[in-house]
């Protein structure tokens, strides 16, 4: 009997696919803590929450964080810690973790 149109095996670039989705880091979970978590694990969060220590990327992030966290307290730039403004990075070591969007 056939499958009802369904493909029975699976195809060359499908599998390529998973197999690339498997073993890249996009960032989450485990994985991407290190990314996530700042300076000190190279990671690409550059600003940090003076209220609550939560770090973000750029400064919209850290906006929308705010305005979302501590609605109470007016957000204020001047505040922001900057992590990466003490710190040179010495990329020779390691690439960033996170590869990012296809999406353009």
């Amino acid at each position: 009997m056939t499958g009802k149109a369904k493909p029975k095996k699976h195809t060359a670039k499908e599998i390529a696919t998973k197999v690339d989705a498997a073993t890249t880091n996009r960032g989450g979970g485990k994985a991407g803590l290190a990314d996530r978590s700042g300076v000190e694990k190279g990671g690409h969060a550059k600003y940090e929450c003076p209220h609550c220590k939560t770090t973000a990327p750029d400064l919209k992030s850290m906006q929308i964080h705010h305005d979302a966290k501590h609605p109470k307290i007016p957000f204020e730039e001047s505040k922001l810690v900057n992590r990466h403004a003490g710190h040179v990075a010495d990329c020779s070591k390691s690439r960033p973790g996170v590869r990012g969007s296809f999406k353009k």
